[in-house]
């Protein structure tokens, strides 16, 4: 996929504060995460959970933007990620899950494997 303004990226300012962005969320993230374990979002919307999160989409989006890939956005997430512990990993993955469940995940890629339908349909 060509990205518009893509040879125009070293003219622009706009890609060094995405550069600057990136980093300083990056040396944050894995810290909120740590931050965040034992965090309930369900009584407390704003918590540490969400600020996380936040954290890492927006890490995500910058890293994206600054390299022109959303592959880049992904591979800076998992970098960050990985300086969290095991427990602050399962428990920001739980947050992801509940929050794609109750956005409606399930039913957008339902279509994807009409085999689990068939096997519902048959219990």
């Amino acid at each position: 996929m060509e990205f518009p303004g893509r040879e125009a990226r070293g003219r622009s300012t706009r890609y060094f504060l995405a550069a600057e962005d990136a980093a300083r969320l990056a040396e944050e993230a894995a810290a909120q995460c740590e931050r965040a374990t034992g965090v309930e979002w369900y009584e407390r919307p704003g918590s540490e959970v969400d600020r996380a999160t936040f954290t890492l989409c927006r890490l995500r989006r910058a890293r994206a933007g600054e390299k022109g890939s959303p592959h880049h956005g992904d591979e800076a997430v998992r970098a960050a990620l990985a300086d969290a512990s095991t427990p602050a990993l399962v428990w920001m993955l739980s947050r992801a899950i509940s929050y794609l469940d109750e956005s409606g995940f399930p039913e957008v890629v339902e279509p994807w494997f009409p085999d689990e339908l068939e096997a519902t349909a048959q219990a």
